[in-house]
């Protein structure tokens, strides 16, 4: 320990190196609960790419394991600290350094926030997509390395389709830049989307180049509202078909309605089993709002709300935003999947997550970025009742379980993590673990990256 904290002092400013027991408890886990945390030796909060360098020389020289840090929002635990190691926090790395209207790129240091990027380059006219839930205060190397999406995905797409390059420290110190600043480019294999999504496995983002686009004009919504799942589902299913582009296709279920209410006093409607979101922000919305309204009723909507102006639909986009936060409340902990199936198996992955809830007395009310088949079930328990705490993870696991009868995969955008090594090794199959494996056996032979996440 001595021989760790002098090494890290000799090139890293007093401040950057933190023993704190207190501090170190602080950052020793993300949002996923059942992720069993180690006591860290220290806490690095570098400033510049060297200061990163020199610490993962000293982690190569020592061998002791690092777990790099955003901002500790991720939901499967893969910031979880690990016994001894040296948690590397990127939140003092958070300079915007370039923003180029005409090549519509930003160059970020790993610490950004997201809504502080978007902001910053919505002065320019210009928009970065990616807006995962808790955009107010997650970082874009945290949305990097698992591969965040968001409530736009279904127009826009997820992070990894607006990550062009990155300059990455490698378990040794070495540093690394991959892709690039250009609109094409196929030099060789691409190591920029294999980091994608790595969740620090690999290497340590340091520095990234995204794509930006145009900004759209303000998007305008339109609730519908379904007697059951299955025929908010379909109502998914025709809007797809038919070729529309919403902005934004959201379903909330009853439950998680009553839970937004409860806290925001919103005024949501809770008679309805599914409220259907669909937004749209091309010129002229009104005829699009129009017919998703249409094959809405048609699908068998009890009613259908177009909002009348954009504070309106704000309003009902943010209702969806605290989804999370609210069914929070309901238990006081909440585990929360993250399982993505093709949009016509939508309604039953909501309906079984439901009846998983009720078969294990259990609250479970779910969301879902319908336009992509992304579901979050969100199970609600009281963590200080035994035998409750069991029955959720065991619903937990049987949600993830139908996900994949269903021809989904266990996670779309939240990552594996702890929460879901097990899960992943179902998925990819013994072939597929054993050249993952291998990857990360050739950038991180000594295995020091963020171990024990993934696999």
């Amino acid at each position: 320990m001595s021989t760790l904290l002098e090494q890290l002092r000799a090139g890293l400013p007093a401040d950057a190196v933190v023993t704190d027991p207190d501090v170190l408890r602080s950052y020793a886990q993300d949002m996923a609960g059942f992720c069993e945390a180690g006591a860290a030796a220290v806490l690095v909060l570098p400033r510049t790419v060297e200061e990163v360098r020199h610490t993962m020389r000293t982690a190569t020289e020592l061998r002791v394991p690092v777990v790099p840090q955003g901002a500790r929002t991720g939901l499967s635990g893969g910031a979880t600290a690990t016994e001894g190691c040296i948690v590397l926090s990127m939140l003092r790395m958070n300079q915007i350094l370039e923003i180029d209207p005409v090549e519509r790129i930003a160059v970020v240091e790993p610490g950004v926030v997201n809504a502080t990027l978007s902001r910053a380059v919505g002065e320019h006219g210009l928009f970065y997509p990616p807006d995962p839930s808790s955009w107010e205060e997650c970082t874009i190397g945290g949305n990097i390395g698992t591969a965040s999406g968001g409530l736009c995905c279904v127009k826009y797409g997820v992070t990894a389709e607006y990550v062009l390059g990155l300059d990455v420290v490698l378990a040794d110190g070495r540093l690394m830049s991959t892709g690039r600043r250009t609109v094409k480019g196929v030099a060789g294999y691409d190591l920029t989307r294999l980091l994608v999504g790595s969740e620090g496995s690999l290497g340590i983002v340091v520095r990234a180049t995204l794509a930006l686009r145009p900004q759209p004009p303000q998007q305008l919504v339109v609730a519908a509202e379904f007697p059951t799942m299955a025929s908010a589902g379909e109502a998914v299913c025709r809007i797809m078909e038919r070729g529309h582009a919403p902005s934004l296709l959201e379903i909330m279920d009853r439950t998680t309605l009553r839970a937004v209410n409860d806290m925001a006093r919103m005024g949501l409607p809770e008679s309805t089993e599914a409220l259907l979101l669909a937004a749209f922000d091309s010129p002229e919305p009104a005829g699009e709002l129009a017919a998703v309204g249409e094959l809405c009723a048609a699908a068998g909507a009890s009613e259908v709300l177009p909002a009348d102006d954009p504070a309106e639909s704000e309003m009902l986009l943010q209702a969806r935003r605290l989804a999370l936060v609210a069914l929070e409340k309901v238990t006081g902990t909440t585990l929360i999947d993250d399982v993505c199936v093709p949009r016509g198996q939508l309604a039953a992955m909501l309906d079984g997550a439901q009846a998983i809830g009720e078969k294990y007395g259990l609250t479970v009310g779910s969301c879902a970025h319908a336009g992509d088949g992304n579901t979050h079930p969100i199970v609600c328990f009281d963590p200080t009742d035994e035998d409750e705490a069991r029955r959720a993870r065991e619903s937990f696991d049987e949600i993830m379980a139908l996900g994949l009868e269903l021809g989904g995969t266990i996670t779309g955008e939240h990552g594996v993590g702890v929460l879901k090594k097990e899960w992943l090794a179902r998925e990819i199959g013994p072939v597929g673990l054993e050249l993952q494996r291998g990857i990360k056996q050739v950038f991180d032979p000594l295995g020091l990256l963020n171990p024990g996440k993934l696999f």
